[in-house]
């Protein structure tokens, strides 16, 4: 399918431009609400996770969903009013909460004061993780300073791959790249609570990687246009550069992919 970029380039950068701005405006709101432009999971601010679920083969214990304003109240009573809750599951049987970090005893007392209120919970598929703040703070450093390497060496090798003009914008497609998934989850953040971890400075960092190869791929194309027609515009030269690189493209983009939903149906049989 041959795409025609140039003529359109007006609604792709008005998309690019609106999806950005939102973000933008998500990040913002998210320093104000929450002190980070995401909402930052366990791994990066440290404290306890739990992960609880009704055990609904006991008669009655699962009639009703899981009411938020009593687990509110019963965390009032641990002190921990400040702890983030969420109600999970279709039928909202099962929560998570985050708060400061507990050990054994306090997770103990409050377990037993949730099932007081709110009826027994699965053992089974209890789930409990700790973090300290210090590793979360290291974490979240390490991750930054992972991005920063990998931009910075990026930066450089397309610089002398290429020239100084070619890598600069190559590093604009690909702050633009990373700023949509940033602003996209931050958004989430917002508005389902999604929070982030450290897995998600790995899939920014997979971004990069298939960003900077669409943009290398491209760039060798359009030196083979020049080569072929000097004497072309260079709107016409950029366009059949990109027409002659999506088949690479789309195939570094299905193998990644695939990859990945092999990666997530091997760990789906793990655990059943």
């Amino acid at each position: 399918m041959k795409l025609n970029l140039i003529k359109q380039r007006s609604l792709w950068w008005g998309l690019s431009g609106a999806i950005i701005l939102a973000g933008l405006i998500a990040m913002a709101i998210s320093v104000a609400q929450l002190g980070a432009p995401l909402r930052l999971g366990l791994d990066f601010v440290g404290g306890t996770r739990l992960q609880l679920e009704r055990e609904c083969t006991q008669a009655e214990n699962c009639e009703q969903p899981i009411d938020l304003a009593v687990v509110r109240e019963v965390m009032n009573g641990q002190n921990l009013g400040n702890s983030s809750i969420q109600i999970l599951g279709k039928d909202q049987q099962a929560l998570t909460i985050r708060t400061k970090t507990l050990d054994v005893e306090e997770r103990t007392q409050l377990q037993t004061a949730l099932s007081q209120k709110i009826g027994t919970f699965d053992p089974q598929s209890a789930q409990i993780d700790t973090v300290g703040p210090t590793l979360g703070q290291q974490l979240l450093v390490s991750g930054l300073l992972a991005l920063i390497l990998a931009l910075a060496g990026i930066f450089i090798y397309l610089s002398i791959r290429f020239q100084f003009d070619y890598a600069l914008f190559a590093f604009v497609a690909l702050l633009h790249d990373v700023l949509i998934a940033i602003g996209i989850f931050s958004i989430l953040g917002l508005v389902l609570g999604v929070e982030v971890n450290s897995l998600f400075v790995v899939a920014l960092l997979t971004i990069i990687g298939f960003s900077v190869n669409d943009t290398v791929v491209i760039y060798d194309r359009v030196r083979e246009v020049i080569k072929l027609s000097p004497g072309e515009h260079i709107n016409q030269i950029v366009e059949n550069a990109v027409n002659r690189s999506e088949e690479h493209t789309n195939s570094s983009h299905y193998y990644g992919l695939t990859s990945y939903a092999v990666f997530c149906l091997k760990k789906k049989k793990k655990k059943e």
